[in-house]
């Protein structure tokens, strides 16, 4: 489980009590930014004993277990992988899930989501964009994929290889 999918678990969970992120972070005694930034798979560093109190307040718990089935490709890894051919530094499994989610380019960054974007196989983009429509409302990665597409410049519509659900 990918960090983001561990708090879109729990923003799922916390929504379904009728809690406000305000309410939760009092609860179990963290900030409501803090929560936020898990909730959207953005906390840099979160001590487990804070991530199992909030687990625990929502009913949920964290499950360690081997992987009995065979792996589904990691498209977020083989999409950072694409991303970095030509670069001297590497755009980061972080940061990509961070402009996937805020539709928000890292700095630094642009060439490299360009170059996905126009470069990357398109089934290797459509994996992307499954995985990364789990971490977002419906209706919010395709904003911030065309808001990405228009804020790197890239060549290829966004529309040429979108295919989530």
């Amino acid at each position: 489980m990918q960090l983001h999918e561990l708090g879109q678990a729990i923003a799922n969970a916390r929504r379904a009590r009728n809690l406000t992120q305000a309410r939760l972070a009092k609860i179990v005694g963290i900030s409501r930014e803090t929560l936020n930034l898990l909730e959207s798979g953005l906390v840099s560093d979160l001590g487990i004993r804070k991530v199992l109190a909030v687990l625990e307040e929502m009913g949920l718990a964290l499950k360690v277990e081997p992987v009995s089935r065979p792996r589904s490709p990691n498209y977020l890894r083989m999409a950072c992988t694409s991303a970095n051919v030509s670069f001297k530094s590497a755009l980061t499994e972080d940061e990509l899930v961070h402009a996937l989610v805020t539709g928000k380019v890292p700095a630094g960054r642009t060439a490299h989501l360009r170059s996905l974007f126009d470069e990357a196989p398109t089934t290797m983009l459509n994996g992307l964009a499954e995985e990364a429509a789990k971490w977002s409302r419906p209706g919010k990665l395709e904003k911030n994929l065309e808001r990405l597409a228009h804020d790197t410049g890239a060549s290829r519509k966004i529309e040429e290889w979108l295919k989530t659900g």
